[in-house]
Parts: structure tokens; C-alpha cells; sequence
């Protein structure tokens, strides 16, 4: 009998975030891994070849954001993962919201830039990740987000 491989979806936007989630990839080691980011030429740059890309946004363009949103949406219906997990920014909001719409798993895990306080995509996940991480200890809460250590 073979074993199900837990599918998993790692979403980000890119540069700092991307950088991130890349350090992360040893974590994946078993799984069957689906990346997604908003920059092309970032997949070729990592060897992934089955990689997917969504249209970049920010809170200042709603019209690029709702864009967004249904291309995650897409990307989850699509790929039915297991899990949903993302190191930010908006576009790795979407890909959670997706999830957790669809009753998926969803990790989020805060950017390590954000020192002084979450960011407000940080700040949105904990209303709908799963599992919601910071990696500053002292950004920690017993509510959320929770400290495990730093990627970086």
C-alpha cells in the first residue's frame, strides 16, 4: 500500500518573501511541492519548472488585488493541496484565504524583515492561517503569532 504524499502549495510574493520561502525548501523534502510567486523569472532562477505565477498587488490597487485573489483561488482549486503556506506579502495572503475557503491547512510565517511589528498581510493571517508564525520572539503572543525560530 502506498502512502499518500502530503501536497503542499508555497506561495509568495517575490523578493525578500521569495528568498524566504527558498530557504525553507528543505522543509518540503517528501512532499509533492507546488511553487507559486509573482515573478517568473525567480522559478527558472530556483530550477523549478512546474511553478506557477500570480499577478503581483498591493493594497493600493484594488483592481490588481481582486485579479489576485481569483488567480490564487484558481491555483488552489487547481492544485488541490493539502496545505497552504506563505512567507507574504498579499499574493500569499490570497493563496491562505484560497485555502481556508476550500478548508485546507494554512501556515503563515511572517517576514523576517518585520522587526518592529507584523506587517498588515502578517496582521490579516492570523484571521485565517492555521498555524500563524512570526520569526522575532519578541513579536510573539500566547493568541498568535507564535515564535519557532527564524528562516533566516
Amino acid at each position: 500500500m502506498t502512502e499518500k504524499r502530503l501536497k503542499v502549495l508555497a506561495a509568495s510574493s517575490g523578493g525578500g518573501h521569495w528568498e524566504q520561502l527558498m530557504a525553507m525548501r528543505g522543509a518540503f523534502e517528501g512532499c509533492d511541492i507546488v511553487f507559486a510567486t509573482t515573478i517568473p523569472g525567480l522559478l527558472a532562477k530556483y530550477d523549478i519548472r512546474d511553478g506557477l505565477v500570480l499577478p503581483d498587488c498591493n493594497r493600493d490597487s484594488i483592481t490588481m488585488s481582486i485579479r489576485c485573489f481569483f488567480s490564487a483561488f484558481a491555483i488552489v482549486i487547481k492544485q488541490r493541496p493539502d496545505v497552504v503556506i506563505s512567507t507574504g506579502a498579499a499574493p500569499g495572503l490570497f493563496c491562505l484565504l484560497a485555502g481556508k475557503l476550500t478548508g485546507k491547512r494554512t501556515i503563515w510565517i511572517d517576514s523576517v524583515a518585520n522587526v518592529e511589528k507584523l506587517s498588515l498581510s502578517g496582521k490579516l493571517a492570523g484571521r485565517i492561517a492555521t498555524l500563524w508564525l512570526t520569526q522575532w520572539q519578541h513579536l510573539s503572543r500566547p493568541d498568535g503569532p507564535h515564535y519557532a525560530g527564524a528562516v533566516l
